[in-house]
């Protein structure tokens, strides 16, 4: 049984049932922090399934458009990361639209909520361990 938790806890589907949460929690942040610019119609249901969207961007299709843009964030020392965040939000708005964002600054600011909320979790979650961000 110790192995099944084991298994469970380093697997593909946990890792993205945390992911999943971190990005629900983070897009809950944000539009508590950001109010009338980026808006959920004040339903748990928006933000948990505009999560789940968030997870599967930034699963799939995020390290396609890192990849496209390495000169880039080369260039920029990473920075560029922070756009590439925003544009995830606003892929989100426009493929959810029960989730509204007012602007390309507010998706870049929600963006950075949300990665601070990653660093939180992951660090929790994985203690003092080496890891990766989720």
């Amino acid at each position: 049984m110790l192995q099944y938790v084991k298994i469970m806890k380093d697997g593909v589907l946990y890792r993205f049932l945390i992911r999943w949460l971190v990005c629900s929690l983070g897009l809950w942040l944000s539009a508590v922090l950001l109010g009338s610019h980026l808006t959920y119609n004040e339903s748990v249901r928006v933000i948990i399934f505009a999560g789940l969207i968030l997870a599967f961007i930034n699963s799939i299709i995020k390290p396609i458009v890192v990849l496209l843009s390495l000169p880039a964030l080369l260039l920029t020392l990473g920075l560029f990361m922070i756009v590439i965040n925003g544009l995830m939000i606003l892929l989100v708005a426009w493929l959810y639209e029960p989730l509204q964002v007012s602007s390309f600054w507010v998706a870049i600011l929600a963006g950075m909520i949300i990665g601070l909320v990653n660093y939180v979790i992951t660090t929790i979650f994985m203690g003092g361990e080496k890891h990766e961000h989720i």
